[in-house]
């Protein structure tokens, strides 16, 4: 057995740690571990319920929008208040633009430079030496195509800052709306960008990543896990709450079922908490920390469905909505989430289609003194819930799981491994001492350990 470590894995959002045991030229296990600790969730308690829009988005720059919509739906369940028609058009608007920006990073800045070899400069170096296999024509246009991709993500984020006034960490979502008006002139300006990036989208984007798979054909066989993928839904209508990506759960490439929320449940055996008990629901308090814990090896706890490990993200709603169900792999993953970025530039403009100008983004109301609620929707990488309790309008409980948390688990109760853990096996190395190829399995999920680490303190 010969483990090998990679500490930090760099080009993804905050500290992961992996270490790998290769034999014979592949990976025969993988223990990964999230090094980062932050203690969000405890920043919420005894405040005011109201806060939690604005306050949990700063767990993270990249996907900041995602967090306060998953806060606001836990504060209409708790308030018993509900959006204006414009106002919910406005907030999906929004978390559209702030998905784009997301993904064209993920692949431009996070994934290009596992399969393209840029030139021997920083940023671009130190890197691995092997298994670069695009024609250096290519690759130059490739890398002048990552420079037009950093414009469109910060023309998405112009575009989330017309409804939301800044990016990233939105300033206008309520429980009822948006308090920016949605003027024609607004409309305009969102529209045009929007028209803009789905045209770039479409025409260049989606045909670079099937470029990348082209040269890589072997990765539509590498990194396939259990097969196992869960999904909220997200972008809900008026009125109706219908989402244009509906939740669901498939089982080892099943059909899609039905999915109880119910059934989530959070494990620590392996995760630095003290206890090694039964899962417990996020509605619960959970354990306090424990760096010393022998056995355990990350922050991050071990979210299951009925005990099962799911994965969540593009790939994930692909499967549940038809969208996409060539296979499970790295490449599936890259392929499904261009897909779906186009997919979300042409939902973004039928919300812009549909809102009548001018009229009420947000409607004023008053909470109860007292009350819960949890909102969930999918997230740039999949499922984020927030579940919120408060007593005489002060938070008393405040629970968040993140898509990396299910995504990167550690080990359950049972030993089973987390999907990306168990993604990784049978990866092939092909040079000893570097793990380039593991590095493409890990990626290929977005993770964001920024997100994923959190602490409820009681």
């Amino acid at each position: 057995m010969a483990v090998q470590t990679i500490f930090p894995v760099t080009r993804i959002h905050e500290p992961l740690r992996a270490d790998i045991e290769v034999q014979a030229g592949k990976v025969t296990d993988a223990w990964l571990g999230a090094h980062l600790f932050r203690g969000m969730e405890s920043m919420m308690l005894n405040r005011d319920p109201r806060d939690a829009a604005l306050f949990t988005q700063r767990i993270c720059g990249i996907c900041s929008s995602a967090h306060s919509i998953a806060a606001s739906m836990a504060q209409q369940q708790a308030f018993g208040v509900h959006p204006t028609p414009t106002g919910q058009h406005l907030t999906n608007l929004i978390y559209a633009a702030d998905i784009i920006q997301n993904n064209l990073r993920h692949f431009y800045v996070l994934v290009l430079y596992d399969y393209v070899k840029g030139p021997d400069i920083p940023p671009y170096v130190p890197r691995a030496q092997t298994d670069y296999r695009l024609p250096p024509k290519v690759s130059e246009e490739l890398l002048q195509h990552a420079k037009q991709a950093a414009r469109k993500a910060v023309q998405a984020h112009e575009a989330m800052a017309v409804f939301g006034a800044k990016a990233p960490m939105q300033q206008t979502i309520l429980p009822t709306g948006v308090t920016e008006q949605a003027s024609g002139e607004r409309i305009m300006a969102y529209s045009s960008i929007l028209q803009e990036i789905t045209e770039w989208v479409e025409n260049v984007h989606i045909s670079d990543v099937l470029t990348i798979a082209e040269y890589y054909q072997d990765y539509y066989s590498i990194g396939a896990g259990y097969g196992n993928f869960i999904s909220v839904g997200m972008f809900p209508a008026p009125l109706t709450g219908d989402r244009s990506f509906p939740a669901g759960l498939v089982i080892n490439q099943g059909q899609p079922e039905t999915l109880d929320v119910n059934h989530f449940a959070e494990e620590i055996r392996y995760s630095w908490y003290n206890g090694d008990g039964a899962g417990h629901a996020p509605i619960q308090a959970g354990p306090g920390p424990n760096r010393d814990k022998p056995e355990a090896y990350s922050w991050i706890k071990a979210p299951r469905y009925k005990e099962l490990p799911v994965e969540c993200g593009p790939l994930a709603r692909g499967f549940i909505s038809g969208d996409y169900r060539r296979g499970v792999s790295v490449m599936d993953r890259l392929i499904a989430r261009a897909r779906e970025t186009l997919k979300i530039c042409k939902l973004a403009q039928g919300f812009v289609a549909a809102i009548v100008p001018d009229t009420p983004s947000f409607q004023r109301y008053t909470q109860p003194d007292s009350g819960a609620g949890v909102g969930l929707t999918d997230a740039m990488r999949g499922v984020l819930g927030h579940w919120l309790e408060y007593k005489h309008n002060k938070v008393t409980h405040y629970q968040i799981i993140t898509p990396t948390t299910w995504n990167f688990s550690p080990r359950d109760n049972r030993g089973v491994r987390g999907p990306v853990e168990q993604a990784l096996i049978g990866t092939p190395i092909a040079a000893e001492g570097e793990l380039i190829e593991a590095g493409r399995v890990i990626r290929s999920f977005d993770p964001c350990f920024t997100c994923a680490v959190h602490l409820f303190k009681k």
